[in-house]
């Protein structure tokens, strides 16, 4: 009995997660880049541009506004990709990887963060591989199904054109967000974990300005 209960047991976690990976939407609802290739996408990747309709995620960016370098890598077999982000806080170097499984949709991916409890569809909607890409990502914090849509621009360099944050802009009032609280995110460099940076000390004029 104590075996059969272990095994049960096994099978209703394994069941649970498997419900974790259902995407938050079972039908797309936003049209992704035409013929999307994920292995172009793969590779590095700064997130340069950030707006959301979270007040708690937009109230936490504008906080740390630091910009994040990710390392994307697809492991095919498992039909997913990690992202490994790094990013300057507090004086040192952070390092996190998120696991992103991949859908039917070509160009759409899911993943459920833990901390907050939300499941999170990620729409790659417009990207040239080679210099940006836009991504549009629709959240349900659960139990409470609080549902939150967020836009985020990445570049392969630490910065992007005008015409292509114009375009970015654009994308964002199509989806019934302000391109006025958008928050450019700051670069400090790039860095390696545990790495320590000491911060230039302002005078009172550059806080000013």
């Amino acid at each position: 009995m104590q075996r059969a209960g272990r095994l049960f047991t096994l099978l209703v976690l394994g069941w649970a997660w498997t419900l974790k990976a259902v995407p938050v939407h079972p039908e797309p609802l936003i049209a992704t880049q035409e013929s999307f290739d994920v292995d172009q996408f793969m590779g590095r990747w700064h997130e340069v541009a950030v707006v959301s309709t979270c007040p708690h995620y937009m109230q936490r960016k504008r906080g740390r506004p630091a910009m994040i370098a990710m390392e994307l890598q697809h492991n095919a077999s498992e039909g997913n990709f990690t992202m490994t982000s790094t990013s300057f806080w507090n004086g040192s170097c952070e390092q996190t990887a998120t696991g992103y499984r991949l859908t039917d949709t070509p160009g759409r991916f899911f993943h459920h963060v833990a901390r907050f409890g939300a499941d999170v569809d990620s729409f790659v909607v417009h990207t040239n591989y080679d210099d940006f890409a836009m991504i549009l990502q629709l959240g349900e914090e659960k139990p409470m199904g609080i549902k939150t849509t967020s836009a985020k621009l990445y570049s392969r360099t630490m910065n992007v054109g005008s015409a292509v944050l114009e375009n970015f802009k654009s994308l964002i009032r199509q989806h019934g967000m302000s391109d006025e609280v958008i928050i450019m995110n700051q670069s400090k460099g790039d860095c390696a974990p545990g790495e320590q940076v000491t911060m230039p000390i302002m005078t009172e004029l550059q806080r000013s300005n």
